[in-house]
């Protein structure tokens, strides 16, 4: 089932993992989408805010983001630029470690996990690597962070997917509504609107 088009706002609440909300608005923007949000957060003693700036391309491959995050550290501001085919530019200067990844990916943001499952378009049974441009809390590092998603047949009118990061060891099972935005993210966030 292809996914309908995306709401004007949406929102989740952090659990678990960390105390904190996130806001996002979605638009289209000439032959892509511009999403825009902003998460807040509380986890181990720090306190931060996020807000983010993504541009999508008509397949929705990342083609650039700005995030800025303040915490007790101070501001700090990433600018992220990708030519949709797995290169990238970290404020300006060349990525070779992102090589492959066609999304970001914010640690802060349960939103970014709409970006693979809408650019891959898997039907249930497919498996697909996701390697991600991975945006760390609250400094702003970015790193690749290798992903899986694997599509499991659809439950209630939701997509559903087996996702991995084996670096963090972590696995989960995402629910996704008809618009393709998270519902439920284990031990990370539910959609709270």
């Amino acid at each position: 089932m292809p996914f309908s088009a995306l709401p004007v706002t949406a929102a989740w609440q952090h659990r678990d993992a960390r105390a904190g909300f996130e806001v996002a608005w979605f638009r289209a923007a000439g032959r892509g989408y511009h999403l825009s949000g902003c998460t807040t957060g509380a986890e181990d003693g720090q306190t931060w805010v996020i807000s983010y700036a993504i541009e999508l391309d008509q397949t929705w491959a990342t083609r650039s983001a700005r995030i800025t995050g303040q915490s007790a550290a101070g501001i700090r501001r990433a600018r992220l630029q990708a030519d949709g085919h797995g290169h990238w530019r970290i404020d300006g200067q060349a990525a070779s470690h992102l090589d492959g990844c066609l999304d970001v990916d914010l640690e802060s943001s349960a939103m970014t996990n709409a970006l693979p499952v809408h650019r891959m378009g898997l039907r249930a049974g497919d498996r697909a690597p996701v390697p991600a441009a991975y945006v760390r809390v609250p400094d702003l590092r970015v790193e690749r962070l290798d992903q899986d998603y694997a599509r499991i047949p659809d439950e209630d009118r939701c997509q559903r997917y087996d996702y991995a990061a084996p670096a963090f060891g972590f696995t989960c099972r995402l629910r996704y509504d008809e618009s393709g935005l998270v519902l439920d993210y284990p031990g990370i966030a539910v959609r709270a609107m």
